[in-house]
């Protein structure tokens, strides 16, 4: 898909801004559906879709969607081979990246630097221009090339922002479960939202003294 070229207004006056969703292999398919969903259905807001090999089989396994279902919910839609796509540069401006879900083969190409497919090296131009980077991994338990993973993005200004669901809200779905995770993310990508409950404490709750 042709890239627009200057950052076009997004009907309010104001510069539209761009959030890169990349989906990866790893389980959670849901998490960056979802996103681009609700993206989607702000206004001012591009979205750019990548998605790897992989993640149409996920799509395909969790969800029940193809890929041309998915594609369908982005505004612009790269391949994961496209090393010469318009967000592989930092000067096409973003706002952020999300990489929803995040494989650990991801996690390790975004720790060590290894621009070798497009989800990658767009996540190090993020990272090198000062942007905002998610990094929505799923596994379980993490052996100590994970953790050390996490903690290099982490050092190199990334957020690592494993989707684990809250119970203090009571979902009652799982829909509620994944717009309560989704919204956290766009809370970090600063885009406005009402996806789930905000917490204004803990209902009932009476102070007391600890020693009493």
């Amino acid at each position: 898909m042709t890239d627009p070229g200057p950052r076009p207004d997004g009907g309010s006056g104001g510069v539209r801004r761009r959030i890169i969703v990349a989906i990866t292999g790893a389980t959670g398919a849901i998490y960056g559906v979802r996103l681009l969903e609700r993206l989607g259905a702000i206004p001012g807001v591009e979205t750019h879709l990548v998605l790897s090999d992989a993640a149409s089989l996920t799509l395909h396994q969790e969800v029940g969607l193809q890929r041309r279902d998915v594609e369908a919910r982005a505004h612009v839609v790269h391949r994961n081979r496209e090393i010469g796509a318009s967000i592989a540069s930092g000067s096409f401006q973003t706002d952020g990246m999300v990489i929803a879900p995040c494989s650990m083969k991801t996690l390790a190409a975004v720790a060590h630097g290894l621009s070798d497919n497009l989800i990658a090296r767009a996540a190090d131009v993020v990272l090198k221009e000062r942007r905002r980077l998610i990094l929505m991994v799923r596994e379980t338990p993490f052996n100590l090339a994970h953790l050390r993973n996490m903690t290099a993005v982490t050092e190199m200004g990334g957020i690592v922002f494993p989707p684990l669901p809250s119970f203090y809200n009571r979902p009652a779905t799982i829909d509620e479960m994944v717009d309560h995770t989704v919204a956290r993310v766009m809370d970090l990508l600063g885009v406005a939202n009402d996806l789930a409950p905000r917490w204004g404490g803990m209902a009932g709750a009476v102070a007391k003294d600890d020693a009493g």
